[in-house]
């Protein structure tokens, strides 16, 4: 690489972008990468501190940072990702709606080789509309290619690295349970919420049927939901150890195999989750209700995503599953359930 001083370089053509911050306020490009330098330019690059540009020259072996950045996006990249343009070096990942799948094993692998970078967002995320999920460049303005092939190498020993999982349309039935709302003494405030979580996600509520607090009467509301053909079925209330409480009894007199009741996740402790045949059966606590973020926003997304939960999945939400109950709620961008 030659230096050039800035009142020598016009009608020199830039090899990297130049970045013009202002605090607060903007942080991009203020020369591209291929600007031909102009007599107008240099008080420009003067006010931004440079003094100097640089004019490369390649020797074999080695590539710029924007065909390295192309090559390890290409490579990383899986279903469901756009890779933007390479901007000051940097290709970013934008992922359409679904489960963000991160393969974290070779994402250390690529970061362990030296000048590499690529850096993602928590594998597991819900994404609910495009937004860049993770980017990659490289430290230095010119590498040794063999570094990228590397990055290649270890991208081709997997499906993908980076990609989502698209979320399936589900048919959804929704049974809530206790006699104060069966027999109308209070209006039904679960219905609404359910409904909404489960558009965000691209499914649809297909009926709600209400039940007393007699187990019977639930387990055949569940059952009917799924002899109509119901995809998964929740049942909203009646999770608790109060005597009333009868969630947990009713959804296993379906039969179904319980993978778990109870769940390491404030909120949302009271969960159970099971399965008959193929139809996952969830019973949410009244919490689902009143936080924007809560076990079902961990649990739910990766079963429309065609995930199956375990209860080795369950317990591991023990790290991440204390909600801090912010002022402003930010949820998936924050801590919990990561």
């Amino acid at each position: 690489m030659k230096t050039v001083t800035v009142q020598d370089a016009v009608g020199m053509v830039l090899c990297h972008d130049m970045t013009r911050i202002v605090p607060g306020e903007t942080k991009g490009p203020a020369f591209k990468k291929g600007h031909v330098i102009a007599e107008a330019d240099i008080p420009a690059l003067l006010e931004i501190g440079k003094e100097h540009i640089y004019v490369l020259t390649l020797e074999e072996g080695r590539i710029h940072e924007d065909e390295a950045a192309r090559r390890i996006a290409l490579a990383a990249a899986g279903p469901g990702i756009t890779l933007s343009e390479v901007s000051e070096g940097r290709v970013n990942f934008e992922a359409a709606p679904g489960l963000l799948h991160v393969n974290v094993e070779a994402l250390r692998r690529i970061n362990s080789i030296e000048e590499v970078v690529l850096a993602t967002m928590h594998d597991g995320q819900q994404i609910i509309s495009l937004r860049a999920v993770a980017g990659t460049r490289v430290v230095p303005l010119v590498i040794d290619e063999w570094k990228i092939s590397q990055v290649e190498a270890i991208c081709a020993e997997y499906p993908y690295v980076v990609g989502v999982l698209p979320f399936k349309r589900h048919h959804v039935g929704l049974v809530t349970t206790g006699s104060e709302v069966f027999h109308g003494r209070i209006k039904d405030a679960f219905g609404p919420v359910i409904r909404r979580k489960f558009e965000q996600l691209g499914s649809v509520v297909m009926g709600q049927k209400l039940t007393s607090d007699d187990p019977n009467m639930t387990r055949d509301a569940i059952l009917a939901f799924i002899a109509e053909g119901a995809d998964m079925v929740v049942v909203t209330g009646g999770m608790s150890v109060d005597p009333d409480d009868q969630t947990p009894t009713a959804i296993r007199s379906t039969g179904a195999r319980v993978v778990t009741y109870g769940s390491p996740t404030f909120p949302g402790v009271m969960f159970m989750a099971a399965k008959l045949g193929h139809v996952p059966i969830l019973g949410l606590p009244g919490c689902v209700m009143y936080y924007r973020a809560s076990v079902f926003d961990l649990v739910v997304p990766r079963l429309l995503a065609g995930v199956e939960i375990t209860r080795e999945d369950i317990v591991a939400m023990g790290h991440g599953g204390f909600c801090a109950t912010c002022d402003i709620c930010r949820y998936p961008v924050c801590p919990f359930g990561k």
